[in-house]
């Protein structure tokens, strides 16, 4: 599975941007699909996760009610949407991928796109 970021950007605090992740190579509906996040000088930290078929979702606590995780099996796209944005929302954003239930573990995750900035001004 190849997994493709895009739809980050500078925003000032409390605003709002959306994410997606399309991915190709494998049959997309069969894949968990997550986004994590990693701050400068942080470990790579889950965010949000969405069951193959959109029917269970988990987020990070510091997340939960601002951000939203959606998928989109016919256009094989996962979506991330950022609302109420912090700076300490400020990281590069990583979407991935794993065979399996939803997960927050890194390491539980085999496929990984190339992350995108969001960064979030006071």
């Amino acid at each position: 599975v190849q997994l493709q970021a895009s739809g980050g950007g500078l925003v000032e605090a409390g605003g709002s941007l959306s994410l997606s992740c399309v991915a190709s190579g494998r049959t997309f509906s069969d894949y968990t699909l997550a986004w994590f996040r990693q701050a400068p000088g942080k470990e790579r930290e889950f965010v949000a996760a969405v069951s193959w078929s959109g029917g269970s979702t988990s987020y990070l606590p510091s997340v939960k009610g601002r951000f939203t995780i959606s998928r989109e099996n016919a256009k094989n796209t996962v979506y991330l949407q950022m609302n109420s944005l912090k700076p300490e929302d400020t990281a590069v954003y990583y979407c991935a991928a794993r065979d399996g239930p939803t997960s927050m573990f890194r390491s539980q995750y085999d496929y990984w796109g190339q992350g995108t900035q969001v960064t979030v001004s006071s």
